[in-house]
């Protein structure tokens, strides 16, 4: 028994940190297995909703003397103000008075809206929060109080500022993916002529989507209800105007120390107001700002430091997950909710958990039913060392791939096995992160970068593979495919980008708006996507 770093995927401005697990093997030295820190930037079809049991018994039993109100019947006004305070967990939101209605939103118990109107029998409620409707509530599930809505526990009461935004066109990419589906990881927040430019870049190579973070505190930094949309207006606008998807990855970075407290689930309600306010300003109607078509929740939740120092507990993850889908859902209903992908490893201790004990727990905790949770599974999959097609048995017994299942690309399919074993064969896969590195500089990396053979060629090569092996093997579960990354220019603040160990994963090498530096794999990407189409890479030099 001896220790081995772990897969750490922290995010931008973190300092390189090794986390170390334990393995067991033989004497010698293990290969480290850590290739990235998640990048951050700024520091098929949606499933259909199914009903849960709690719904299920919210059905109310027809009564022949009173006829089930018109679903567009106008509500019976609430003769005070009133909340309503929901007394059951799981309880569905409808758009109409009925089960038949669409859910728009699930909620949980002690939560508090805005009683809006009744139905004629008053065995429905309307709810709304913040002037706006939310849906109907089954009454048996709730009370109603007078009163105004009172802040929670420790909550800070601030007002809210309002800022009038610009309406969008209205007209987006619409809200499903292809399996697979193409996209990349980019670096937009702070520099809107690089914003721009990659978009454009973006775009010309074919991805259809791209993933950005909106951290918390680089929007809601200045205080509880202080929104700063600016960047994120621009970001948003300009993937929109060039009709490419949006994933936006909702987290907060781990050196920011933004946690009201120190373990996360107890900033669950605030962080779930934050996702909320992000999803109705950008929730694709004709009135909004503009369309984010997916949401990533959080990031490695299974390492420590993305957990706020705490020992990972899939079940904590899962609560503030639920809140967070149901925040989501209210502010678009026809979003995408992903879980946040788990950083391959394994270890168990109080500083790691390995990524297929944490998804096992999290069915666990689910009691094998992800509805209201996520509507797809994030995964993490590098390759490390492996070409995409190597067998992860082979990974785990040949110790020049590192000596275990999770250092081969289709580890994704253990994943999957967890998946169906479960009850979700249904649901499909979003790769959030995966790529090959050529790093030949930091110890941490090269073992599996440069030291293993992995050149700019052979990058390219097997990410190209990565998504033809996908698309003939694993339809129509895989989703969308997320590679490491666009470049990010602030890699050239220090004089030494190669330092950087997220510059050897890139794409494309870092650039003044004046220069494209292009590595193999963006070219061999955008021969290979543009050619799926019929058509050619403008950037292919033959």
């Amino acid at each position: 028994m001896h220790k081995q770093p772990t897969f750490v995927s922290a995010m931008l401005g973190a300092l390189l940190t090794v986390v170390l697990v334990s393995g067991c093997g033989g004497s010698g030295p293990e290969p480290t297995p850590t290739p990235t820190k998640t990048p951050i930037g700024n520091t098929g079809s949606q499933p259909a909703a199914t009903p849960t049991s709690a719904d299920q018994a919210a059905a109310p039993t027809p009564v022949p003397a009173t006829p089930a109100p018109a679903a567009n019947q106008a509500p019976t006004a609430a003769p005070s103000p009133s909340i309503v305070v929901v007394n059951a967990d799981q309880v569905n939101v409808r758009s109409e008075p009925n089960t038949e209605g669409a859910i728009v939103a699930t909620v949980n118990t002690g939560q508090k809206y805005t009683l809006i109107g009744r139905n004629q029998d008053n065995t429905w409620l309307q709810v709304g929060e913040n002037g706006k409707e939310i849906g109907w509530v089954f009454a048996e599930f709730a009370d109603v109080q007078a009163g105004a809505p009172a802040a929670q526990a420790g909550e800070q009461t601030t007002t809210t500022q309002q800022t009038t935004p610009a309406t969008g066109s209205g007209t987006y990419a619409p809200i499903s993916m292809n399996s697979p589906d193409y996209g990349t990881q980019a670096f937009l927040w702070w520099d809107p002529e690089i914003t721009k430019r990659d978009l454009d870049l973006i775009k010309d190579a074919g991805f259809t989507w791209v993933k950005q973070a909106f951290a918390w505190e680089t929007v809601e930094g200045a205080g509880k209800g202080h929104f700063d949309w600016s960047k994120a207006d621009i970001i948003v606008t300009e993937a929109n105007q060039r009709n490419i998807k949006v994933l936006a990855r909702l987290s907060s970075d781990p050196t920011a120390n933004f946690w009201a407290a120190g373990n996360p689930t107890q900033n669950a309600d605030n962080f779930a107001d934050y996702v909320f306010a992000l999803a109705s300003r950008y929730n694709c109607s004709a009135q909004a700002v503009g369309c984010i078509q997916a949401y990533q929740v959080w990031n490695e939740p299974n390492l420590a430091r993305e957990w706020g120092g705490n020992q990972p507990n899939p079940a904590q993850y899962v609560a503030f997950l639920q809140k967070a889908y149901a925040a989501i859902k209210r502010g678009n209903p026809q979003a995408i909710v992903i879980s946040a992908g788990m950083a391959p490893t394994g270890d168990n201790n109080a500083e790691a958990m390995a990524d297929d004990l944490f998804y096992e727990g999290m069915y666990q905790a689910m009691n094998n039913n992800s509805t209201g949770y996520f509507d797809m599974l994030g995964v993490h999959g590098a390759g490390f060392a492996a070409p995409p097609e190597l067998d992860p048995a082979e990974a785990a017994s040949n110790p020049k791939y590192g000596g275990y299942r999770f250092f081969a690309f289709r580890h994704v399919e253990d994943i999957r096995a967890i998946m169906v074993k479960h009850g979700d064969a249904n649901k499909q896969i979003v790769l959030l992160e995966f790529g090959w590195t050529t790093d030949s500089v930091n110890a941490a990396y090269k073992w599996h970068g440069a030291d293993a053979g992995i050149t700019d060629a052979v990058q390219a090569d097997y990410l190209k593979r990565a998504y033809v092996y996908a698309k003939a093997n694993w339809q129509p579960w895989i989703g969308l495919m997320s590679l490491l990354t666009m470049p990010n220019l602030a890699w050239m603040d220090s004089g030494n980008p190669e330092g950087e160990e997220q510059y050897w994963w890139a794409i494309m090498r870092p650039s003044r708006i004046s220069k494209l530096k292009f590595r193999n794999a963006y070219i061999e990407l955008c021969i290979y996507f543009n050619g799926l189409n019929g058509q050619k890479c403008k950037y292919d030099p033959n």
